[in-house]
Formats: structure tokens, sequence, C-alpha cells
């Protein structure tokens, strides 16, 4: 006895709804695509649009003029482009080795039972609010710090060449050097996140071969977890220099909000997003507004960059690995 077969009008009817839904979920999703990509490039419109007299009154010359006077109405964007980059610089130059500590011992060398915990608490961290941060680097952090931080890095440096001028003036606790090391703090749950996250994604059974020909943790890492996860940890960086680029509150308290460019790392200075904070609530009509948006589309510019810069190295990490 033959099985019945379903009809054919059924089934061709099956296909169409099939189709008819695919359709429907691939333009959803487009849209959606669609809308990032409009609401990203109506915020570079009105950027260029607002800052537009800033542009035609001081030219390409606003990104390289280290003046901000708002009574002649005079200003450029050096300063705060300078705090930006430095501060983010040197946040990096801190996060960056401590989290890759923190991700090796939580997937390397944790015990089982601290693992999750001790994750969940880092993670936790990134959930603390900026101003926070920002409250407890004024009034904690920059009174140890300048009490007995650095005095002892002036003493160690001495009368060294070059580096002697990153640690000269008053020990006063606020600068760039301390909008750094809390921007770092701020960093470090981010980038550990990331890094403990694609340090997992690693075969165990790589990781047991290496270890079974005699090779120690550390050259499991640096043969085995480092270039199988070298685009994931490419990413991890780069998400946290977009973290630092843009901070606001927490730098606004503890750079000093100086307009002006010192060599030392202890003088106060300020950052891009510091001064729009600090200034654009007061702005008057003009030059001054119109500098402002001239430079939240610096650092609009400045996070594209550093976004493209970590694509072509993520990238070229794919073509390494022949993927």
């Amino acid at each position: 006895m033959s099985v019945a077969t379903p009809p054919i009008d059924l089934h061709a009817a099956q296909v169409r709804k099939f189709k008819l839904q695919d359709m429907f979920f691939h333009q959803v999703t487009l849209l959606f695509a669609f809308i990032v990509l409009a609401a990203l490039a109506g915020i570079l419109i009105s950027l260029a649009i607002e800052a537009m007299p800033a542009f035609r009154q001081f030219g390409l010359s606003f990104l390289w003029t280290n003046v901000w006077n708002v009574p002649e109405d005079q200003f450029g964007a050096l300063s705060a482009i300078y705090g930006t980059v430095v501060t983010s610089i040197i946040a990096l130059v801190i996060a960056v080795p401590i989290s890759f500590g923190i991700a090796l011992f939580l997937t390397e060398t944790c015990p089982a039972w601290m693992r999750r915990p001790l994750g969940t608490a880092i993670e936790l961290l990134a959930g603390v609010p900026s101003i926070i941060y920002g409250i407890w680097g004024l009034f904690v952090f920059a009174p140890l710090f300048s009490k007995y931080v650095q005095p002892y890095l002036q003493t160690a440096v001495g009368d060294t060449p070059i580096i002697s001028g990153w640690f000269a003036g008053a020990p006063i606790g606020i600068g760039i050097l301390t909008a750094g090391i809390v921007l770092s703090l701020m960093v470090i749950p981010f980038v550990a996140s990331v890094m403990r996250d694609v340090f997992e994604t690693v075969p165990p059974q790589l990781k047991e071969s290496a270890y079974g020909v005699g090779c120690t943790t550390w050259e499991v890492v640096t043969h085995i977890v480092l270039p199988y996860t070298r685009v994931g940890v490419i990413g991890g960086i780069m998400l946290g220099l977009g973290r630092a680029l843009g901070e606001t509150m927490a730098v606004t308290f503890v750079i000093g909000n100086a307009n002006r460019i010192v060599g030392s790392l202890f003088a106060p200075g300020t950052s891009i997003a510091s001064t729009l904070a600090n200034e654009f609530g007061e702005a008057d009509p003009g030059l001054h507004i119109s500098s402002l948006f001239a430079l939240g589309l610096v650092l609009f510019v400045i996070t594209f960059i550093v976004l493209a810069i970590s694509q072509w190295l993520i990238k070229r990490g794919i073509a390494k690995q022949g993927i």
C-alpha cells in the first residue's frame, strides 16, 4: 500500500510562504541597518552644519591653533585634541597589560571556584557610572596621588633629560596623568572582559597538545592563545580606546580643565569631551557655540579614524591567518 504524497499545490503554497517570510525578514533587517546609517549620517551632517561658521572664520588652522579665548572669540582645538589623545594613550598603556593579566588569570590559572565570582565582579565595574569614578578620583585618588606618588616620581626621574619634563611642576594631584589613570580604571573592565571571552574560544585540544609536549603556560599563551585570538584582542583594545576617547564626566573632574598645553603630565589640561561638558550649557550663540560643535565634529572624526584603523588591523590579522 503506497503512502499518499502531499498535493503539489500545497507544496507550492508552502514554498511561496517561506519565500515571503525570508523576503520580509530581509527587508526588516535591511531597514534596521539603514536606520543606523541614517542616524550616523544625520549626526555627521548636523555637526558639520553647526561647525561651519567656526571653520569659515578660522579655517583648518582651528585644528592646530592653541588658543581658547571666549571673550575675544578666538578658538582653537589643539589643547583639547592634545588632552584627549594623551589621556587615552596613558589609559591604554596602563589598561592593556593589566587587562591581559586579568584575562590570562581567569582563563588559564584561576581556580574553578573563583573564576565565576571574580569574572562577574570585573564585569560589574563596567556598570559603575562615570561620575562615580570622577568623584572618587577628585576626592580620594587625587589627594593620595599628590601626597605619595607625584613627589616619588619627581625624585625617581631626577634630572633625566626629556623624562624629567614629563613630571615637572607642582604635585597638585589633578592633571593629565591623573585623568589617564582614572580612565584606565574605566577601560580595564571592557578590555579584560573581551580578552577573557576571546581566550575562552581557543579549542582546549590545542592548549592540551602544547602542554603535552612540555610547553609552559607562557609558551602556550604566546604561541597558541594569542595567535588564535589576535583579531578579538585587537577589537577589545580598540573598544577600550573608543571608551577612553569619548569619556566625559570622570575626565572633567580630574583633568583640571585648563585650555593650554604644558609638557608636564602633572599640569592641568583639557579634553574635547570635558570642554563640551563645561561650556556648552553657557555658550553664547555665534563663534563660541560653533567652535564647540567643531570640537564635537573633530571627536567624531578621531573616533572614526580609530575604528577604521581597528578594522584594517582586524582584516590584516584575518588575512595572515588565511581565513
